[in-house]
C-alpha cells in the first residue's frame, strides 16, 4: 500500500512539469499561429444540435489590437476551414485534432462563417449531415480540453 502511494506521488510530481512544458510549448505555437497574445484572450469552443461554434474575445475590452488580430485569425479560419485547410490546429496542438480527416472529406456539407463580436469574433459553423456533425463535435470537444476553457462538451439544447 505505502509504495503505491509513493508511485503515485512521484508520478504525479514528475508529469506536472512535463504537462507544463506541453502547455507553454503550445501557448508558444499558438501565439505564432494564431498571431495574438493567448494570454490576452479567451476562447470559447460550442456545441450545437447543428453545429458548433469558435470563438475568441480580448479579455480587456480597449484591447484593439487583440481584436483586430481575433479578427482577422478567424476570418482566415473561417476560409482555410471551408477549404479542408485544417493544419494550423495540428501545428498548435502537434496532433491531428479527432474529426478532421472527416471535415476535410465533408466540407462540402458544412458552413464556415464569421462574424462580429465585441472584443473579437466567432466561426460559426454549421451542418445538417450526421457524419460532419459528429466529427465537428469531436473537434471542437478536443479543442475545449486542449484550451481548457470549461464549455460544455454536449450540444446547447442537450444541456438544459
Amino acid at each position: 500500500m505505502t509504495s503505491t502511494i509513493v508511485l503515485a506521488v512521484v508520478a504525479a510530481v514528475l508529469t506536472t512539469p512535463i504537462q507544463d512544458h506541453h502547455q507553454a510549448q503550445a501557448t508558444d505555437r499558438a501565439r505564432h499561429g494564431m498571431g495574438f497574445d493567448q494570454h490576452r484572450t479567451t476562447h470559447h469552443f460550442l456545441i450545437d444540435a447543428d453545429g458548433g461554434t469558435i470563438q475568441v474575445t480580448a479579455k480587456d475590452a480597449g484591447d484593439a489590437e487583440s481584436e483586430r488580430r481575433i479578427r482577422a485569425h478567424l476570418q482566415h479560419i473561417a476560409k482555410a476551414f471551408a477549404e479542408g485547410d485544417f493544419s494550423l490546429p495540428l501545428f498548435i496542438h502537434e496532433t491531428e485534432p479527432p474529426g478532421t480527416a472527416i471535415m476535410k472529406e465533408r466540407r462540402s456539407m458544412l458552413s464556415f462563417t464569421f462574424e462580429r463580436m465585441p472584443a473579437g469574433g466567432k466561426v460559426v459553423i454549421r451542418t445538417s449531415d450526421p457524419p460532419a456533425l459528429a466529427a465537428l463535435h469531436d473537434f471542437l470537444r478536443f479543442q475545449i480540453r486542449e484550451h481548457k476553457t470549461g464549455d460544455p462538451l454536449m450540444p446547447a439544447e442537450r444541456r438544459r
